[in-house]
Parts: C-alpha cells; sequence; structure tokens
C-alpha cells in the first residue's frame, strides 16, 4: 500500500527541525533535485568477471551432461525459418561522446547523467552565478515533494515524462553563509531524486548554462560538496 506524502509540518516535527510552521523569520528550507537519466546500455564487463564467466563456460562444457544426438539434433533445428532478422547492436559510443557534448543526453550511455544548472542560487554571493541542482526555496507548498516538483518544472517544464523516486528527501544539507554573503542566515537543503522517462532531449531554461554529466563529473563541478555527494551516490553503479 503506497504510502501518501506527509505534510511539511508534520516532516520537520517529526525530525525536530521545527516546532512550528515556517514563516519570513525562521530559518530558510530549500529543496534541490537529482535529475538523472538511467543506463541506457549494459555497462562494459569487468575484465575479471570476463575471465571468470568464459572458464566457468569452458568448465561446464567439459563436464556437461551428454545428450543423445536426436536430442542435439532437434535442438539446433529449433529457432530456425524465413522470421529470423539480423541482429546489429547499436554503437556504444555515439557523435556526442566523440564531441564530448554535455548538453546532449545521447552520452556516456552506459552510466547514469544527472542535470546541472550553471546561474543564480539561492545563498549565491550577489547573485553570482554558480553550478548546482534545480532547486526552489520552499513558500507555501503542501510538501517538500512539491516544492521539489516545482523547482524541477520551473526548468524543463512539463512533467509527465519524469518519474520522482518517493515522497521523502534523500538527503539533506546545512548551508552555512559566506564571507561574501554575511546577511543570509544559514539555511537547510534537501535533495530528491527525479529520473528521466521515454526521452532523449529535454529544454532546459531558467539557467545560464547547462550539461548533462556522469557520477565522477559531478565532482569536477562541485568539488566543495564532494562528501556529501558521493554519500548520496555512492552505492549507485
Amino acid at each position: 500500500m503506497r504510502r501518501s506524502p506527509v505534510s511539511l509540518f508534520q516532516y520537520l516535527k517529526s525530525r525536530g527541525f521545527c516546532s512550528s510552521r515556517p514563516n519570513n523569520g525562521d530559518e530558510k528550507l530549500v529543496t534541490a533535485v537529482l535529475f538523472e537519466r538511467l543506463p541506457v546500455v549494459l555497462p562494459k564487463i569487468n575484465p575479471a568477471i570476463y575471465a571468470f564467466e568464459e572458464f566457468s563456460l569452458r568448465w561446464n562444457n567439459l563436464f556437461r551432461r551428454k545428450f543423445p544426438d536426436e536430442v542435439l539434433s532437434r535442438s539446433e533445428a529449433r529457432g530456425k525459418g524465413d522470421y529470423q532478422i539480423e541482429y546489429t547492436p547499436a554503437p556504444r559510443i555515439t557523435e556526442a561522446d566523440k564531441t564530448n557534448d554535455r548538453k546532449s543526453l545521447q552520452r556516456a550511455l552506459d552510466s547514469r547523467l544527472y542535470l546541472l544548472l550553471y546561474g543564480s542560487t539561492y545563498g549565491a554571493p550577489d547573485g553570482k552565478p554558480e553550478w548546482h541542482f534545480p532547486e526552489k526555496v520552499y513558500e507555501n507548498e503542501e510538501t517538500l515533494r512539491k516544492c521539489a516538483e516545482a523547482a524541477l518544472n520551473s526548468v524543463v517544464g512539463d512533467l509527465s515524462d519524469t518519474y520522482f523516486v518517493g515522497n521523502a528527501p534523500m538527503a539533506h544539507m546545512v548551508v552555512q553563509p559566506k564571507e561574501e554573503t554575511p546577511d543570509v542566515s544559514p539555511f537547510k537543503r534537501f535533495f530528491f531524486k527525479s529520473q528521466v522517462l521515454g526521452r532523449d532531449e529535454y529544454t532546459v531554461g531558467k539557467c545560464e548554462d547547462y550539461v548533462w554529466v556522469t557520477k565522477d563529473e559531478l565532482i569536477e563541478y562541485l568539488p566543495e560538496h564532494t562528501e556529501l555527494l558521493e554519500k548520496m551516490i555512492i552505492h549507485i553503479r
């Protein structure tokens, strides 16, 4: 039975973040979305695993059960006919890989890709553009999940081809003000995960630039958040 989303007030109260609904004088809450595209093709097999599977195949063929010739001839005859077609696998390396086009979803097909935006973000000094995930400051949404949906909707538009994984955040962090922004109070940023469904292109807006990057490439853009990113996606291959 699917759980219904809890209200933002109930969630925060249960976690000890606040005892009343947020108001203009309380700590700011921000939701961010890790919008990911799942792998399109299977990753390459590790050489050690490939060697073991090849050894297992040879070992099984060497000691496999012997069947009568009439049984083998029947099995070899199965599947033959005019309906058979030649199968040609799609290339693993695309044009986007060759040109390192990080705005394309048609790259790194055997890896997960994450959407990063370059532009103004909450807490940045003097509105200085930074690389960040799609995000939104909580205002009057019923739940944090609703706030996260609004954040992603403002960037990619229609969410009919997206899937939010769960109603609760996958992680959160407390952001301390920087020296350049002494007037900004500490705030909490909650991270949600959403996935691409059946699309290979999005019109990304509300930013100066954007990229679709792999897990390893994320660190290049957000080196100051390496520890948090590893905790959130370390289990992802």
